[in-house]
């Protein structure tokens, strides 16, 4: 199949040709037709499989076919898509101006960490598709900078992440400003119970697409356990990188301050090195995205929640230099690489002390890792395991106006993956405590769901020499 039988226009076959895409994936190839037909969708898809083109190119195509009267002057927000973090936002955006850059529709992206009133300027003359974080778009909306009344779609994206980091109660106040009638789309990187319980309250009727095994790593990925003392594994991350001149590693710590560690003593082992969490700002964090997507730094350290929406075409290897202690954000991690049929490699650093994990997250992906020896960091038998302290999980947030809404106007709120403290002039500012810190994240609680389904169990496989619009 190949995007012109699709029923995309040709302004939008243009832009997927200059992307250098002539085949769309298995989750676009179900999702765009749903979308178009203006049904709620619930779409379930692994991390790398194109499920961002997959609702980015029907909604240009729906927003395409009529227009909208200005209100009050401006254009009206007719699409709002919602993203967890920083990085996945800025990500879709990107994919929302390459594929509508032949279309006369205006897109704005917004999220917390940079300045607010540059955001409300490019607001004022209005946009058809707006790309948002929860926390600074319930900003923008109580400043009166936007009207949500007129939108016709939206899109929660990577929803089950959303739900671990703690949005759900944003995102019920953001529910309360759309309009009744409106087409939804859920997306997720895996197929959650979570998730169907949020699409029992959010969907009607929902078409159900799920084009990978819940909770599976792409098969191309080959996924290896280095065992190793605690006290050796920078040692040997610096010893796997160097002897096997790795220029391009992503590696995953529980921790902010563990990655800012670790970016130290490699610098200090003269590999050059960069971390990228909660407590950078946004600047830092873009730069040392960029530096490492052009080669100018060989190792990324990152945290889970800074991670999120990381796409870089063809990374060869991720490293778990700490093993998660939420099985889930493995399948997360690794799915880094290995990206729409690519080959990658995630390799896991795990001491005595991450047995547990090890084994959670060999229960959760229903296969066993192989573990490889390096010579000369063979673990010690006689070191016994010590616990790893984890930070509890937050207390019960409370409204700006009572219980269950998020933080009060000055207490702490959790905004694009990190709780915010905001300031006088309306800007969010970034507590140093959250979910970077290591805790478990809130869980949802679980139950069925149910949906009329399409499609089926499909491995995601492509014919060789076809290309993907990947994201």
């Amino acid at each position: 199949m190949s995007f012109e039988h699709l029923g995309l226009r040709a302004e939008l076959l243009r832009a997927v040709a200059d992307q250098g895409y002539t085949s769309p994936t298995p989750i676009q190839a179900q999702a765009i037709p749903a979308v178009l037909q203006g049904v709620d969708l619930l779409a379930g898809a692994q991390t790398g499989t194109g499920k961002t083109a997959g609702f980015t190119l029907p909604l240009l195509e729906k927003l395409s076919r009529e227009s909208r009267p200005r209100v009050n002057g401006r254009k009206p927000i007719r699409a709002l898509i919602l993203t967890p973090t920083r990085e996945l936002a800025a990500q879709v955006y990107d994919n929302v101006k390459a594929y509508g850059k032949y279309l006369p529709l205006r897109a704005q992206v917004v999220f917390g960490g940079v300045g607010i009133n540059p955001q409300i300027a490019h607001l004022r003359g209005g946009v058809d598709i707006l790309v948002a974080t929860p926390g600074r778009l319930l900003d923008l909306q109580n400043q009166g900078a936007l009207s949500l009344r007129d939108v016709e779609v939206l899109v929660l994206d990577e929803a089950d992440r959303m739900l671990d980091m703690g949005f759900i109660h944003d995102i019920r106040k953001i529910l309360a400003l759309l309009p009744a009638r409106r087409q939804n789309l859920l997306f997720s990187a895996t197929f959650s119970d979570d998730i169907k319980a949020l699409a029992d309250r959010l969907l009607q009727k929902p078409v159900l697409i799920e084009v990978a095994r819940r909770n599976a790593a792409a098969e191309t990925i080959t996924q290896l356990v280095h065992p190793v003392d605690r006290n050796r594994k920078r040692e040997l991350l610096s010893y796997l990188i160097g002897n096997g001149n790795w220029q391009q590693v992503l590696v995953f710590t529980r921790t902010k301050h563990g990655a800012n560690r670790l970016v130290e003593q490699l610098l200090q082992d003269g590999i050059s090195a960069a971390a990228i969490h909660g407590n950078k700002s946004q600047g830092a964090r873009t730069k040392a995205l960029e530096d490492f997507k052009r080669g100018s730094v060989r190792a990324l350290v990152a945290t889970d929640i800074a991670a999120r929406g990381i796409d870089i075409d063809q990374l060869p290897r991720v490293v778990n230099y700490e093993l998660p202690n939420v099985p889930e954000d493995y399948v997360h991690r690794i799915g880094r690489t290995g990206r729409a049929q690519s080959e990658g490699v995630a390799v896991s650093l795990v001491c005595v002390d991450e047995n547990k994990f090890l084994r959670d997250i060999e229960r959760l992906v229903k296969r066993p890792i192989q573990k490889v020896g390096v010579d000369g960091f063979e673990p010690d038998p006689s070191i016994r395991p010590e616990p790893i302290q984890l930070r509890s999980q937050p207390a019960q947030r409370t409204g700006r106006h009572g219980t269950g809404g998020g933080a009060s106007a000055k207490g702490s709120r959790r905004r694009d993956g990190q709780p915010e403290r905001r300031n006088n002039n309306g800007n969010t500012q970034r507590s140093s405590q959250g979910r970077d810190a290591g805790h478990a994240p809130p869980r949802a609680n679980r139950s069925g769901g149910s949906g009329q389904r399409t499609g089926g169990q499909n491995t995601g496989r492509r014919s060789a020499g076809q290309r993907d619009a990947r994201r």
